[in-house]
């Protein structure tokens, strides 16, 4: 695969960027519009472009992870919180439980879990075309 020297000298900064932007829309997506499924498109964005730029394999080199391991991550984060609740206080699955005072619960977890799989799931469709 022929790339230019812009594209390609460009790529690192272009996916750190990405994965800057998108854990700022995860974290925005708490009390503000955004969360988990926008900042996981926005992070699989930098890494297509780095796959682009430089090839699947060095993507996949990247993410040290298979991506569909990414979404097992993201699904067993989802699952884990949700048990919180049921566990420690016998409410409904998935109810939002607060960590003392702090504007930070169980919602962000399972906003992590959501980025993770969408990324994942995102990376697992598209690195296969560019590979062949």
């Amino acid at each position: 695969m022929k790339t230019s020297f812009i594209m390609n000298a460009s790529a690192r900064y272009v996916l750190w960027a990405c994965v800057v932007l998108s854990l700022f829309v995860l974290l925005r997506g708490h009390n503000e519009p955004g969360g988990g499924f926008i900042g996981g498109l926005i992070g699989a964005l930098g890494f297509v472009f780095h796959a682009l730029a430089r090839g699947a394999g060095a993507t996949r080199a990247v993410l040290r992870l298979q991506p569909l391991t990414w979404a097992g991550i993201g699904l067993l984060c989802g699952i884990l919180a949700g048990l919180p609740a049921m566990m420690l206080f016998g409410e409904p699955f998935l109810t939002q439980q607060w960590l003392g005072t702090t504007p930070i619960g169980t919602t962000v977890l399972f906003d992590l879990g959501v980025y993770l799989v969408v990324l994942g799931f995102a990376l697992a469709f598209v690195l296969p075309f560019m590979e062949a």
